[in-house]
């Protein structure tokens, strides 16, 4: 396995342009579940988010406090190329694992898979506790697809995500995509995670 997945590992990924995660807009679970928001306050989290059309989504909705990280500059700068009003102040280069802050809701895209698995339970912990009590994990993950990889995207099966993320968070949704994209279709598992 590829453990240096770091801050060149990323930067020589966007350089080349192997981004294939990047499905170019926001995927149908996330955007279904932003369009039934009613609170434009939120606050909210996209970490790991690549090039954030999560973020340019939730902005475009009149979301007004959005915050994105990522360990890379290049993708923060084509989200504000593609979003010039985007709150710079909200667009964050650095490790999500030293990120402080609580927010209401953090979204959770392609950013576990793209993680060595060594860190699954640092993540687990940093989201729970980054996120404000009663606060939501929502987003999607790879499930039963990408096992056995030596680089990202790195999958795991449905129960060892059960085995991450039940134990410290209550779960209102738990399943299988009924709306993924085309390419992800049986993939995905939809997650809707509550800080209890």
């Amino acid at each position: 396995m590829n453990t240096t997945l770091d801050k060149d590992f990323w930067s020589n990924r966007y350089q080349a342009q192997d981004t294939g995660w990047d499905a170019g807009s926001i995927t149908t679970p996330i955007k279904a579940y932003v369009d039934q928001l009613e609170d434009k306050h939120l606050k909210i989290l996209v970490p790991g988010a690549g090039n954030s059309h999560e973020a340019e989504y939730l902005h475009q909705q009149g979301f007004t406090n959005v915050t994105v990280i990522d360990i890379v500059q290049a993708p923060l700068d084509n989200l504000k190329s593609r979003s010039p009003d985007f709150p710079e102040a909200h667009l964050l280069q650095g490790d999500f694992f030293e990120l402080a802050g609580q927010y209401d809701l953090i979204i959770e895209q392609t950013f576990f898979c793209a993680l060595n698995p060594s860190l699954r339970e640092s993540y687990v912990q940093k989201v729970k506790s980054l996120l404000k009590p009663e606060g939501k994990l929502v987003g999607v993950l790879f499930c039963n697809v990408f096992l056995d990889r030596t680089e990202p995207p790195f999958g795991a099966t449905e129960q060892q995500h059960q085995e991450y993320f039940l134990p410290h968070f209550t779960a209102r949704h738990f399943a299988l995509c009924y709306n993924s994209i085309a390419p992800r279709q049986d993939t995905e598992w939809f997650i809707c995670l509550i800080n209890d």
